[in-house]
């Protein structure tokens, strides 16, 4: 008679119930983590967009206060580096532009400025992806204006004076002759005569040397 053979039975194992199941996790997820950034982000944009706009309106009202002139040269200066003409200039040409204003500035004073009130440029067409560089920062022309205004108004009277006088100055000799008063009498347009431009040399040339100094300048545009 064959005999009848026992297999052995293997204990059932306590976690095989668990087998293929994940640890919980914590409720928070990446998309609420995303979603704080962007609003924090859109936080801060909304902040510096509110205090450009309260310098600007600020900057607009010093604006009144300089003369018709003074706000002729700002828009010139901004307008003649205003390249590509869409009323925004990057810091290369801010930088010429408050150059020309007699403002020479360092480039960590320049990026401030765009920093603080500068907004980001509008890419192209053609250079949208997501490989593209990251946005400029450029000044639109309200902040220029804005900003060179109150430049002006706290710049020393003394200093607009000197500057004056340099551009009288060809050659830098510290003195204005009478070659000096007709150049710029003909670049001016103005139609003066001779025995005019002596006499102007004549009355402000208090120490005879037949030329109009520095400091002479500087005291027939004090008084």
């Amino acid at each position: 008679m064959a005999s009848t053979s026992t297999h052995p039975t293997f204990p059932t194992r306590p976690y095989a119930s668990n087998l293929g199941k994940l640890p919980d996790r914590p409720a928070t997820s990446a998309f609420g983590t995303s979603t704080t950034h962007q609003q924090r982000e859109t936080q801060r944009l909304e902040r510096e967009r509110a205090e450009r706009e309260r310098l600007e309106r600020e900057g607009q009202n010093v604006l009144s206060e300089l003369s018709e002139e003074q706000r002729e040269e700002i828009n010139e200066a901004f307008g003649l580096f205003d390249l590509d003409k869409d009323k925004k200039i990057d810091y290369h040409e801010l930088k010429v532009a408050m150059k020309a204003l007699g403002f020479d500035l360092p480039k960590s004073e320049i990026l401030s400025i765009l920093q603080t009130h500068g907004v980001p440029s509008t890419p192209s067409a053609s250079t949208t992806s997501k490989f593209a560089p990251p946005s400029r920062l450029l000044l639109p022309l309200s902040s220029f204006q804005a900003l060179m205004s109150q430049r002006i108004l706290a710049r020393d009277p003394r200093e607009e004076i000197l500057r004056a006088f340099e551009l009288f100055d060809e050659g830098g000799k510290g003195k204005i002759n009478l070659n000096d008063l007709r150049r710029v009498a003909r670049e001016l347009g103005e139609g003066l005569e001779e025995d005019e431009l002596v006499a102007m040399i004549e009355e402000f040339d208090m120490d005879g040397d037949g030329a109009i100094g520095r400091e002479e300048f500087v005291g027939i545009c004090m008084q």
